[in-house]
């Protein structure tokens, strides 16, 4: 992955077959004080027309029309929204009352770009001969398989993953352990969870040969990035974006 700056801002960049895979900061934004500043999340105690500034920002950043993006409300499940051609794009930046609830987005490489929301958890893009697929990776939608309902859908041959909280950081319970144990042993050190490695083994048996990953744990970069964990649970959101290049 590179750096990329524009706009104020800076973002991490990867190359997928046919698309281009983007994992913004929280660096570059307008919003103060625990969310600042390019914070992209309205579910917070941020100002709202702060944050549409914010998201207006990074789009003209990135160079995507901002009202050709989709996102969802995500609720830490594996459901994953399929969104053909540029059908109803519009849930960016002002937000709407009724995004549907999901934890990831299928769309074309002629198709609008998919968002996810994260701080800590892991955004992961997948690019296959079915499409291009964003997914919000916490441990529950990982451990629900929307790793692997993502990689079926669009038959995913690369994967990108971007920054998250890492095993130096994220000391889990039983009840998570439980829940990864299948995977074998290098997933956990004691109670400190690996989830890109998790992400990693996931994708693996999914089929994704390709798979780059931006090696940051949001926890301990917390000047660059939102981190749920580190903040206090108080926090704003960055994002992972694909779209087709």
């Amino acid at each position: 992955m590179r750096w990329r700056e524009g706009e104020g801002t800076r973002w991490l960049e990867a190359d997928l077959p046919g698309a281009v895979a983007s994992f913004s900061t929280r660096l570059g934004g307008f919003s103060e004080g625990r969310y600042a500043s390019l914070n992209l999340g309205v579910l917070t105690g941020d100002d709202t027309e702060l944050v549409v500034a914010n998201r207006r920002r990074l789009c003209a950043a990135l160079g995507i029309d901002p009202e050709d993006v989709v996102v969802g409300r995500q609720v830490h499940g594996a459901a994953i929204a399929r969104h053909e051609g540029r059908q109803d794009p519009a849930r960016w930046p002002v937000p709407k009352a009724d995004p549907p609830e999901c934890d990831g987005h299928v769309v074309d490489r002629s198709g609008p770009a998919a968002l996810v929301f994260v701080a800590d958890c892991l955004p992961v893009a997948l690019a296959g001969p079915g499409g291009l697929a964003m997914l919000h990776c916490g441990w529950r939608g990982l451990a629900a398989g929307i790793v692997g309902a993502g990689a079926e859908q669009v038959g995913a041959t690369a994967a990108a993953i971007g920054p998250g909280i890492g095993p130096c950081c994220y000391e889990v319970g039983d009840e998570v352990l439980a829940a990864f144990a299948p995977l074998g042993e290098g997933v956990a050190d004691g109670r400190m969870l690996d989830l890109k490695a998790v992400a990693g083994r996931l994708l693996a048996r999914a089929g994704v040969r390709e798979i780059e990953d931006a090696g940051i744990c949001t926890c301990c970069e917390r000047e660059t990035f939102f981190s749920h964990r580190g903040d206090g649970g108080d926090t704003g959101r960055q994002a992972g974006l694909v779209r087709g290049a």
